[in-house]
Protein backbone atom coordinates (compact mmCIF):
# COMPACT_ATOMS: atom_id res chain seq x y z
CA UNK A 1 0.00 0.00 0.00
CA UNK A 2 1.12 3.51 -0.79
CA UNK A 3 1.72 6.09 1.82
CA UNK A 4 0.14 8.61 2.57
CA UNK A 5 2.56 11.86 1.56
CA UNK A 6 0.36 14.01 3.79
CA UNK A 7 0.21 12.59 6.90
CA UNK A 8 3.04 11.42 8.81
CA UNK A 9 2.73 9.40 12.54
CA UNK A 10 -0.72 10.04 12.06
CA UNK A 11 -0.37 14.08 11.71
CA UNK A 12 -1.32 16.38 8.54
CA UNK A 13 2.03 17.73 7.24
CA UNK A 14 3.07 19.58 4.04
CA UNK A 15 5.09 17.32 1.74
CA UNK A 16 8.70 18.35 2.44
CA UNK A 17 10.21 19.63 -1.03
CA UNK A 18 12.99 21.31 -0.89
CA UNK A 19 15.42 18.94 -1.99
CA UNK A 20 13.59 18.71 -5.44
CA UNK A 21 14.99 20.19 -8.38
CA UNK A 22 13.19 22.57 -10.39
CA UNK A 23 11.11 21.63 -13.95
CA UNK A 24 8.64 23.33 -15.87
CA UNK A 25 5.04 21.87 -15.26
CA UNK A 26 1.89 22.53 -17.21
CA UNK A 27 -1.59 21.00 -16.03
CA UNK A 28 -5.24 21.65 -17.65
CA UNK A 29 -8.30 20.46 -16.06
CA UNK A 30 -11.89 21.27 -16.82
CA UNK A 31 -15.47 21.06 -15.62
CA UNK A 32 -18.88 21.52 -16.98
CA UNK A 33 -22.00 23.51 -15.72
CA UNK A 34 -25.22 22.65 -16.94
CA UNK A 35 -27.91 25.13 -17.70
CA UNK A 36 -31.37 25.99 -19.24
CA UNK A 37 -31.43 26.78 -22.46
CA UNK A 38 -33.24 30.22 -21.48
CA UNK A 39 -29.48 30.56 -19.39
CA UNK A 40 -27.44 29.63 -22.50
CA UNK A 41 -28.84 31.89 -24.63
CA UNK A 42 -28.67 34.92 -22.60
CA UNK A 43 -25.10 34.26 -22.01
CA UNK A 44 -24.51 34.05 -25.72
CA UNK A 45 -26.52 37.13 -26.15
CA UNK A 46 -25.06 39.32 -23.17
CA UNK A 47 -28.23 39.55 -21.35
CA UNK A 48 -27.70 38.33 -18.36
CA UNK A 49 -28.47 41.68 -15.91
CA UNK A 50 -25.32 40.82 -13.43
CA UNK A 51 -22.90 41.40 -16.31
CA UNK A 52 -20.87 39.69 -18.65
CA UNK A 53 -20.78 36.09 -17.14
CA UNK A 54 -17.85 34.39 -19.37
CA UNK A 55 -15.46 37.89 -18.56
CA UNK A 56 -16.38 37.54 -15.04
CA UNK A 57 -15.69 33.97 -14.94
CA UNK A 58 -12.18 33.99 -16.26
CA UNK A 59 -11.18 36.55 -13.80
CA UNK A 60 -12.41 34.57 -10.47
CA UNK A 61 -10.60 31.18 -12.33
CA UNK A 62 -7.52 33.17 -12.91
CA UNK A 63 -7.87 34.88 -8.86
CA UNK A 64 -8.65 31.28 -7.83
CA UNK A 65 -5.71 29.62 -9.44
CA UNK A 66 -3.06 32.80 -7.74
CA UNK A 67 -5.11 31.98 -4.65
CA UNK A 68 -4.82 27.85 -4.17
CA UNK A 69 -2.80 27.64 -1.53
CA UNK A 70 -4.89 29.94 0.75
CA UNK A 71 -7.74 27.33 -0.01
CA UNK A 72 -6.32 23.90 -0.05
CA UNK A 73 -4.51 23.22 2.99
CA UNK A 74 -1.35 21.88 2.60
CA UNK A 75 -0.60 22.89 -0.89
CA UNK A 76 2.28 24.36 -1.69
CA UNK A 77 2.50 28.21 -2.87
CA UNK A 78 4.03 28.56 -6.47
CA UNK A 79 5.09 30.76 -9.13
CA UNK A 80 2.84 30.93 -11.82
CA UNK A 81 4.53 32.02 -15.21
CA UNK A 82 1.21 31.12 -17.45
CA UNK A 83 -2.77 30.82 -17.37
CA UNK A 84 -4.99 29.81 -19.94
CA UNK A 85 -9.05 30.22 -18.94
CA UNK A 86 -11.35 29.22 -21.67
CA UNK A 87 -14.80 28.34 -22.23
CA UNK A 88 -17.11 26.52 -24.67
CA UNK A 89 -20.93 26.85 -24.94
CA UNK A 90 -22.74 23.71 -25.91
CA UNK A 91 -26.67 22.78 -26.39
CA UNK A 92 -26.80 22.37 -22.40
CA UNK A 93 -24.10 24.09 -20.77
CA UNK A 94 -21.00 25.14 -20.60
CA UNK A 95 -17.42 23.73 -20.38
CA UNK A 96 -14.55 25.27 -18.56
CA UNK A 97 -10.71 24.92 -18.99
CA UNK A 98 -7.94 26.12 -17.71
CA UNK A 99 -4.35 25.39 -18.26
CA UNK A 100 -1.82 26.29 -15.58
CA UNK A 101 2.16 26.94 -16.19
CA UNK A 102 4.42 27.24 -13.69
CA UNK A 103 8.69 26.42 -13.46
CA UNK A 104 8.91 25.28 -9.83
CA UNK A 105 9.05 21.90 -7.20
CA UNK A 106 6.24 20.70 -7.39
CA UNK A 107 2.73 20.24 -10.05
CA UNK A 108 0.47 22.82 -10.71
CA UNK A 109 -2.72 20.30 -11.20
CA UNK A 110 -4.46 21.80 -8.09
CA UNK A 111 -4.03 25.11 -9.25
CA UNK A 112 -5.98 23.82 -12.74
CA UNK A 113 -8.60 22.24 -10.52
CA UNK A 114 -9.50 25.22 -8.63
CA UNK A 115 -9.18 27.60 -11.60
CA UNK A 116 -11.80 25.70 -12.80
CA UNK A 117 -14.01 24.94 -10.37
CA UNK A 118 -14.60 28.52 -9.29
CA UNK A 119 -15.27 29.41 -12.62
CA UNK A 120 -18.04 27.34 -13.18
CA UNK A 121 -18.79 28.94 -9.42
CA UNK A 122 -18.76 32.12 -10.87
CA UNK A 123 -21.38 31.09 -13.83
CA UNK A 124 -23.82 29.32 -11.76
CA UNK A 125 -23.54 32.39 -9.27
CA UNK A 126 -24.56 34.75 -12.39
CA UNK A 127 -27.27 32.80 -13.77
CA UNK A 128 -28.83 31.45 -10.51
CA UNK A 129 -31.78 34.00 -10.69
CA UNK A 130 -32.76 32.55 -14.15
CA UNK A 131 -32.11 28.94 -13.16
CA UNK A 132 -34.09 29.01 -10.42
CA UNK A 133 -37.88 26.92 -10.34
CA UNK A 134 -41.17 28.97 -8.34
CA UNK A 135 -40.25 26.49 -5.64
CA UNK A 136 -36.59 27.84 -5.24
CA UNK A 137 -34.98 25.26 -6.70
CA UNK A 138 -32.67 24.48 -9.30
CA UNK A 139 -33.84 21.66 -11.42
CA UNK A 140 -31.19 21.84 -14.58
CA UNK A 141 -27.99 23.34 -13.18
CA UNK A 142 -25.07 21.10 -11.71
CA UNK A 143 -21.88 21.20 -11.78
CA UNK A 144 -19.83 17.82 -12.98
CA UNK A 145 -16.81 16.34 -14.71
CA UNK A 146 -13.81 18.31 -12.88
CA UNK A 147 -11.21 16.76 -13.36
CA UNK A 148 -6.99 16.72 -14.74
CA UNK A 149 -6.62 16.56 -18.35
CA UNK A 150 -3.08 16.81 -18.77
CA UNK A 151 -0.24 16.96 -16.32
CA UNK A 152 3.29 17.89 -17.55
CA UNK A 153 7.16 17.68 -16.48
CA UNK A 154 10.05 19.04 -17.83
CA UNK A 155 13.02 18.27 -15.89
CA UNK A 156 15.49 21.77 -16.55
CA UNK A 157 18.93 21.04 -17.40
Amino acid sequence: MKDFTHIKNGRAQMVDIAEKGRAYRRATASGKIFLSEDSLTRIREGEVEKGNVLATARVAGIMAIKKTPELIPLCHPLPIDGIEMDFKIDDDGITAEATVKSIGKTGVEMEAITGVSCALLTIWDMVKAIEKDETGNYPVTSISDIKVLEKVKEELE
